[in-house]
């Protein structure tokens, strides 16, 4: 019996009824050997080195609201703990926690709501400003209002299913390929393996791009209600 295509992101890791999916999403720490923690390595250095570049990156953005200082630290970890869990994504029979709606939009709601809060309340007029661009004529503006508030309002749902699709193609792509391999004959088997492995180079350049994207965005978004 054929299964949906799509079956292979449905959560079926359990033991006697316990569902242990989203335990990936804390696995982790257990790649993460102690020694990091106490004497510097090449390890902890480029991990200090990567959020240190971030840091600063986002502090540039940031930069609007002196008032909130170490909001970036909040955007550096969304950016590493979301890159954590899409390379776990990448190793064999791992739930890949980022290729669904739950968790994605776990991270972009609530970031979204607390800009708009912040914003609302504490920069009213403000807000009210990017309702209308500069320059615009007298007569858009109505338009203007209605399409700024549209594209407000689904900056969430766009966080969420950016990540979600651009993890869920890669491991389809993958996925597909992988079944054809039994019914191949050896020199085709030798270019699928290659084919495999650059496409699992490309998947892990994507876990890097979609977790700075998200992390950038909420970046901008944060500092726009500043």
């Amino acid at each position: 019996m054929m299964s949906n295509l799509f079956s292979i992101f449905d959560p079926t890791t359990e033991i006697n009824s316990l569902p242990l999916n989203w335990t990936s999403t804390i696995l982790g720490l257990l790649l993460i050997p102690t020694s990091i923690w106490l004497i510097p390595s090449r390890n902890s250095m480029m991990i200090s080195l990567l959020m240190n570049k971030l840091h600063k990156e986002m502090k540039t953005i940031l930069s609007g609201g002196n008032q909130n200082k170490g909001n970036s630290f909040i955007f550096t970890s969304l950016f590493l703990m979301i890159l954590m869990n899409n390379f776990l994504g990448l190793f064999p029979y791992v739930f890949t926690s980022t290729a669904h709606l739950t968790l994605t939009l776990t991270l972009a709601l609530p970031l979204w709501v607390s800009f708009m809060l912040f914003g609302w309340i504490k920069n009213t007029n403000h807000m009210f400003e990017h309702l209308v661009p500069q320059g615009t004529p007298t007569m858009l503006m109505p338009f203007m209002v209605v399409i700024e508030t549209i594209s407000n309002l689904i900056r969430p749902g766009t966080l969420a299913v950016r990540l979600t699709a651009n993890m869920i193609a890669g491991h389809l792509l993958l996925t597909l390929l992988g079944n054809n391999g039994p019914a191949m004959n050896h020199t085709l088997l030798t270019v699928l393996i290659a084919a495999q492995i650059l496409l699992l180079i490309l998947e892990a350049a994507v876990a890097i791009i979609q977790s700075y994207v998200f992390a950038i965005l909420s970046t901008l978004y944060s500092s726009e209600v500043n």
